[in-house]
């Protein structure tokens, strides 16, 4: 199905020009070799790209009939210099190999050249075969316009006197395309069409995938008998016709460009996102893309951002996308993929269809799930990379990307996506960071809390959202853990108010062992605390205030409590444990300032 999709779109796309036709592929070219009409080489054009500030490769629709994966194979009309002038610049101890094989491929280029266009009598082509039959690599340094960033770069060439290059000539380009139409071929029903064409096995490299080799890695591909199930018919192993496998290729290539202005892609942890839309017009496509593209990295501007936290609120109370201010279709069709390197293939994390309609009311649900007052992020919803960074090691109050579990990003995204489950190693991964490291963050606690509300009402199959978990401090829930987290708070308030300068507080000592066992921890901090509210009674007025109204905050939590504590603590109670701490903690930090939809202090370590 994702083959299918990807060849499809390259269909609207080669429509539209925007990609090459089949025979074609955009290649980064450096160079172009200026030559005469009698053959001779007369200059090195710089062809880059020099907007930067370093200069860059320029994008050019070449010739191209496969990878070159295992084996020399030669390009018309354009190679490497190791092919196309017989030069390169790595230095090999054996140099009379390094030599025969430079020979090698430069003879196996200008074979090529002459196979394909020596029938020819363009008067282009016939110069450009002079020019190749007399080369020696020898020439090169000699030419004006040489430096050593020529060596092993791609090359094109034009005829002097001429703006085009060799491989735009129409001449050339109809020589080639009839090439392609009398190559002979296996004829079977491709799995991609359903229609019967000629089959092919050669699949050109994916390129842009974070992680993934310069030179790119496929998608589909079979490189030894163990994986080819119909023995070595390579073309029976994946019943996929030529024109297919170079539309889903350019298509996917085309997704993944790094150009500053393709909105179509994104990174979430190890994962490279691409998406795009199917709608009635072009305009109504690029709209949907750009506002998913929004969904995933929130506007700066906090108007736009107010907007689109408007719009989602609205959907996620039943109105429709059509009728927000928005101005999107619903209908638009939507497809999202996450790729992530394996070797030398690519391996796909998630694989998403869905109507934009219903894409928008998964992220509207996701953001009800992550919920809480005061909002720990600014804007309308926290971009998943943030999500990620909160469940990897906090040192000092900062995450590395290293530190994000393998795996978790393609979860993540993939629930958010579909509206189905947040990974269960999600909660433990959280759990495990607040015993670790003690960063009990908003971000961190609004993550929880999605999952167990999630958890909750996918179990319960209700469609609407319900509060398994309070937004806020809910002093009327029962439930051990969250009382627990409560409890655990406010004597770590009374440590705090009785010796302001400790080294080490409850939280600091024994939060990992009273979140997962609590009978053995909690008698002892009860005892403790009768000494810290001993001391605060013997201060100011002030002080005695404070004791009399943590003492009074305890005993309503203890009432709440079984008389028998629990041994142990699941791990999704020990979520609710850190909610209910966190909670507990807030609604004493709001008491002194007024609610605020800002970071709060204890989140400054997770905005990256």
């Amino acid at each position: 199905m994702i083959l299918t999709a990807l060849n499809d779109y390259y269909q609207r796309l080669a429509a539209a020009g925007q990609v090459p036709t089949a025979g074609f592929s955009r290649q980064n070219v450096s160079y172009a070799l200026v030559f005469s009409q009698d053959g001779r080489p007369l200059a090195l054009d710089d062809i880059r790209d020099i907007s930067a500030k370093k200069p860059r490769a320029s994008s050019h629709i070449v010739p191209f009939d496969k990878a070159r994966t295992s084996g020399p194979h030669a390009y018309p009309l354009w190679d490497k210099t190791a092919y196309a002038l017989g030069v390169t610049a790595e230095k090999r101890d054996d140099v009379a190999k390094q030599s025969e094989e430079l020979n090698a491929r430069f003879a196996l280029f200008k074979e090529r050249q002459q196979t394909l266009f020596g029938s020819s009598d363009d008067p282009e082509l016939n110069a450009f075969l002079r020019l190749v039959e007399t080369w020696r690599p020898s020439q090169l340094d000699q030419l004006p316009g040489y430096n050593d960033e020529v060596l092993d770069a791609n090359v094109v060439f034009r005829l002097e006197g001429k703006r085009h290059y060799l491989h735009e000539n129409n001449a050339a380009r109809a020589i080639w395309i009839q090439s392609l139409q009398d190559t002979e071929g296996v004829l079977g029903r491709c799995s991609v069409t359903g229609e019967i064409q000629d089959l092919g096995h050669n699949h050109p490299p994916i390129k842009g995938v974070n992680g993934s080799k310069s030179q790119g890695a496929s998608l589909v591909s079979f490189n030894a008998d163990a994986y080819e199930s119909y023995g070595h018919k390579k073309h029976a192993n994946a019943s996929i016709s030529k024109h297919a496998i170079f539309g889903y290729t350019t298509a996917l290539n085309h997704l993944l460009r790094t150009n500053k202005d393709n909105h179509q892609r994104l990174t979430i942890g190890d994962a490279t996102v691409v998406f795009w839309a199917q709608a009635a017009d072009t305009s109504r496509a690029e709209a949907a893309e750009m506002f998913f593209k929004a969904l995933n990295e929130p506007p700066t501007d906090a108007q736009e951002a107010a907007r689109l936290g408007s719009a989602l609120a609205q959907v996620a109370n039943g109105t429709a996308l059509s009728e927000t201010d928005l101005g999107l279709a619903g209908d638009t069709q939507f497809f999202v993929l996450g790729l992530a390197p394996n070797a030398a293939r690519l391996s796909v994390r998630f694989w998403c269809v869905n109507t934009l309609e219903q894409l928008t009311r998964h992220f509207a649900r996701h953001r009800q799930d992550l919920m809480l007052d005061p909002l720990p992020w600014k804007g309308a919803l926290p971009p998943i990379w943030r999500l990620l960074y909160a469940v990897a090691p906090s040192r000092d109050g900062r995450a590395k990307a290293e530190d994000i579990p393998p795996h978790l990003a393609g979860e993540i995204a993939r629930a958010i996506f579909t509206g189905q489950r947040y990974p269960q190693s999600l909660l433990s991964n959280l759990v495990m960071r607040f015993r670790n490291d003690g960063d009990i963050s908003g971000i961190r606690i609004a993550l929880c809390k999605a999952v167990l509300t999630r958890n909750a009402r996918l179990a319960a199959g209700q469609q609407s959202p319900i509060e398994e978990m309070p937004v806020s401090l809910d002093p009327h829930s029962t439930h051990p853990g969250y009382l627990l987290g409560r409890l655990f708070a406010e004597l770590e308030n009374a440590q705090a108010r009785a010796i302001p300068n400790t080294n080490a507080t409850i939280a600091d000592r024994y939060y990992g062992a009273a979140s997962a066992t609590p009978a053995s921890v909690f008698p002892l901090l009860l005892r403790n605390v009768k000494n810290h509210l001993a001391k605060l009674r013997k201060g100011n007025e002030k002080d005695q205030a404070i004791a009399g109204a943590i003492s009074r905050s305890i005993r309503e939590i203890v009432d709440g409590l079984d008389e028998r504590l629990p041994k142990s603590l699941k791990i999704e109670d020990q979520g609710r444990f850190a909610i209910g701490y966190y909670h507990q903690t807030q609604a004493r930090f709001n008491k002194k300032k007024p609610s605020e939809n800002t970071e709060t202090p204890e989140d400054q370590g997770d905005a990256q």
